[in-house]
């Protein structure tokens, strides 16, 4: 069953009118399919006309949707042969970072994922996408096998935020944090980060410092969520609205600013409505990508890396 956000009310209405009709009976006087394709056409026009004038907290609202794709969904698509490896070497394993080998159309991958999980059962398990420090230090890990290895990395990002426990600062959530961010301006492999969903904070920057930072079209990437920002600001959450237009956390506005390099077009009325669509949308976005890089000296693109994110904020300055 799908799940509506607060303005796809009327749209509700209409497609919730076209399931009655699927369970009508045809009649002589009524032709059913007419009626459907009719019906049809206005949920077509009406989704098209919301999605294409969203707000920034509406966007927020479609980048957290529960029936979006996550990292495993995207992973289990596009990923042949995929073997998952676990653990940091020095704590423990954390689920809410997933990651191992693969191939990706033909070519040998390491490929990561911050998982939020789909269910109850799977977002306490994979701790609602929220890491904690084995799990940046897992990643750590993985970057330097691929590193070694030669091999191209992809990162799925999608995550409220790093895991703000006692027990995570215990252990040096911070230094996690900074240290994964360290290891990947040392990579002179391909990198590839892809925001699929939210990108919050420093528990999102751990896994996307890399050459080409990619973002879905309904997705949102920030230093703060808008309802932490607004706590902050306005010592109110009900101020998370203007937060969010405050925080240029949209893909037109990063792309605009110069935080990603291409925006990856959604399927009509998002993600979610569209899962295949959006795989295959992905998946020839991440093949382009890497093979912009192909024959590139791993100098060069650890330089060019570096120099990427050196520039961010410069732009508009004289």
């Amino acid at each position: 069953m799908l799940h509506y956000l607060d303005f796809e009310k009327s749209i509700a209405e209409l497609e919730g009118k076209i399931e009655e009709l699927r369970h009508i009976t045809g009649s002589g006087e009524v032709n059913i399919a007419d009626e459907v394709s009719k019906l049809q056409a206005k949920v077509d026009k009406q989704l098209r006309s919301t999605y294409a004038k969203l707000s920034a907290w509406q966007k927020t609202q479609v980048a957290r949707h529960q029936d979006r794709p996550h990292a495993l969904d995207y992973i289990n698509e596009l990923i042949e042969d995929f073997t998952p490896l676990a653990g940091d070497r020095l704590f423990g394993e954390d689920n809410a970072v997933v990651g191992g080998l693969g191939r990706f159309r033909g070519r040998s991958v390491m490929i990561m994922g911050i998982e939020k999980g789909s269910d109850t059962e799977h977002r306490v398990h994979h701790n609602f996408g929220m890491a904690r420090p084995e799990g940046y230090r897992k990643a750590q890990r993985l970057m330097k096998l691929a590193d070694q290895f030669g091999l191209p990395i992809i990162t799925l990002v999608d995550t409220p935020g790093a895991f703000p426990g006692a027990d995570a600062e215990a252990r040096g959530q911070a230094e996690a944090i900074a240290r994964s961010m360290e290891i990947s301006f040392q990579l002179k492999v391909p990198f590839v980060s892809v925001i699929i969903g939210e990108g919050g904070s420093g528990g999102a920057i751990a896994l996307a410092c890399a050459n080409t930072v990619l973002m879905l079209e309904h997705s949102i990437y920030s230093v703060i969520s808008p309802e932490g920002c607004a706590s902050i600001l306005w010592r109110d959450g009900a101020e998370a609205k203007t937060a969010a237009e405050a925080l240029k956390l949209t893909a037109k506005d990063l792309l605009e600013l110069g935080v990603v390099d291409a925006v990856i077009p959604e399927p009509l009325g998002g993600a979610h409505r569209d899962p295949k669509s959006m795989y295959m949308a992905l998946g020839a976005e991440l093949e382009h990508a890497i093979y912009k890089m192909d024959g590139i000296d791993g100098g060069q693109l650890r330089a060019r890396r570096r120099e990427k994110f050196m520039e961010l904020g410069q732009k508009g300055l004289a």
